[in-house]
C-alpha cells in the first residue's frame, strides 16, 4: 500500500497479512485478494505472466479499503461485481470500476439487527443464478445462514439450526440445496425449497474421522461437480461422505494438521491447512504430493478457469503473498501485497 511509508510500518503489516480469500475477475486477467486489514489488492495475471516480467508485475495494481476497522473474509464475483463480506455490510463495487482504479461501492447489504450491538461477520458467501433472481447466502459469525434477493436488496430469509459460528457454505443441486460447516463441529444439508434442515454430518462421532485432540469444529468443505462426494475436514480428519448415504468412506490423512480447505479438479482432491503445503489426493485418499507455500496456514485455493492463457491456482493464507502455481506441482512466483520499493 503506498500509504505505508515507515519501513517498520511496513514490514509489520507484511508479517501480521492474513489472506482470507482471493477471487478471479470475471475476464481472467485479474485476481483480486482481502486481507484481516480490510483491504483488497489488484493484481494482473496478464502482467505478471509476461515473459518479460518485471517485479513490479508482482505486486497490486491498486488496493483499495472496504472496512477500517475488520477483515474481509470472503469474496465472491458476478459477471460484473466483486462482492466482499466481512466485518461489516456485504459489499458490492463494479470490477469495471476497480480495475480503472475508481472502486465505488454499487450496492450494500445488512444482516437484520437483533440487538443495539449484533453485527455478526460473514465468513462465507455463495451466490445462486439458477433462476431468474440471483439470490446471495451468507454464512455468519451468530450461527446463521443469511439470503437476500441480488437486484432488489430484499430480504428474503434466515436459516438456523446451527449452534456456533458458521465458517463455510456451499451450494449444491443446482441451488436446490446448501452445506453448510460450523464451529459446532457439524455439516448441515439444506433444502431450500423448504428452508430446512434435510440432514446434519458431525464426523466427530465417527471413530474413523474423530480427532478429540483436535476438536470436533469443521471448516473444509467441498463438493465434486455432480454432487456425490461431499469433503469435510477441520479438527476431524479430512473424509469423504457418500452423499446418498451419508457415510464416510475414505479418510485423507494429516496427522496433526487441520485442513481448512478443499477442491475437486479432473481426477483428484487440492487440500490446505495449518501447514505450509498444498496437498494432492486421489479419490481413493492416496497422498500424490505436498507442494511447499508461503504461507504458514492456508486459507484459500483458487484455480482461474476464467480464461485458458492465465489459467492458474492461487493459493493464499497467513501471509502478505499469495502463491500462483501455473503447473499445479509447484510454487512458480508469489504476488505481494507491498510494493518492494516499499519496504
Amino acid at each position: 500500500m503506498s500509504s505505508l511509508r515507515d519501513p517498520r510500518q511496513s514490514i509489520q503489516y507484511m508479517l501480521h497479512t492474513a489472506v482470507y480469500d482471493i477471487c478471479f475477475s470475471p475476464c481472467g486477467g485479474y485476481i483480486a485478494a482481502a486481507n484481516k486489514f480490510g483491504n483488497v489488492a489488484l493484481f494482473s495475471l496478464t502482467a505478471a505472466l509476461s515473459p518479460s516480467v518485471q517485479d513490479e508485475a508482482k505486486c497490486p495494481v491498486y488496493t483499495f479499503n472496504v472496512y477500517k476497522n475488520g477483515g474481509i473474509y470472503s469474496l465472491t464475483s458476478t459477471e460484473t461485481e466483486l462482492i466482499c463480506a466481512g466485518e461489516g455490510d456485504i459489499q458490492a463495487y463494479q470490477w469495471a470500476d476497480i480495475i480503472a482504479k475508481n472502486p465505488k461501492i454499487v450496492w450494500a447489504l445488512s444482516i437484520p439487527k437483533k440487538g443495539v450491538f449484533s453485527h455478526p461477520e460473514i465468513n462465507s458467501c455463495v451466490i445462486d443464478s439458477s433462476s431468474d433472481k440471483s439470490t446471495l447466502y451468507a454464512g455468519a459469525g451468530d450461527n446463521n445462514i443469511y439470503a437476500w434477493d441480488i437486484e432488489s436488496g430484499e430480504y428474503k430469509s434466515c436459516l438456523t439450526g446451527h449452534t456456533d459460528y458458521i465458517h463455510k457454505i456451499s451450494l449444491k443441486d443446482n441451488g436446490q440445496g446448501l452445506v453448510s460447516v460450523s464451529e459446532d463441529g457439524s455439516a448441515r444439508i439444506w433444502d431450500l425449497r423448504a428452508n430446512e434442515i434435510s440432514h446434519i454430518v458431525k464426523p466427530f462421532e465417527h471413530e474413523m474421522c474423530a480427532r478429540p485432540d483436535l476438536g470436533k469444529w469443521l471448516q473444509c468443505l467441498a463438493l465434486d461437480e455432480d454432487n456425490y462426494w461431499l469433503v469435510l475436514g477441520g479438527g476431524p480428519t479430512m473424509s469423504a461422505w457418500h452423499l446418498n448415504t451419508l457415510t464416510p468412506t475414505v479418510t485423507f490423512d494429516t496427522p496433526g494438521v487441520a485442513q481448512n480447505v478443499a477442491m475437486f479438479y479432473e481426477d483428484k482432491i487440492f487440500s490446505a491447512g495449518n501447514s505450509n503445503v498444498l496437498n494432492h489426493w486421489s479419490l481413493t485418499g492416496e497422498h500424490k504430493m505436498a507442494v511447499p507455500l508461503s504461507p504458514t496456514a492456508v486459507y484459500s485455493i483458487s484455480i482461474n478457469d476464467k480464461s485458458k492463457s492465465n489459467k492458474v491456482m492461487a493459493i493464499a493464507g497467513s501471509s502478505g503473498y499469495v502463491d500462483v502455481c501455473t503447473n499445479f506441482g509447484y510454487k512458480a512466483f508469489s504476488l505481494s501485497f507491498l510494493h518492494p520499493s516499499v519496504y
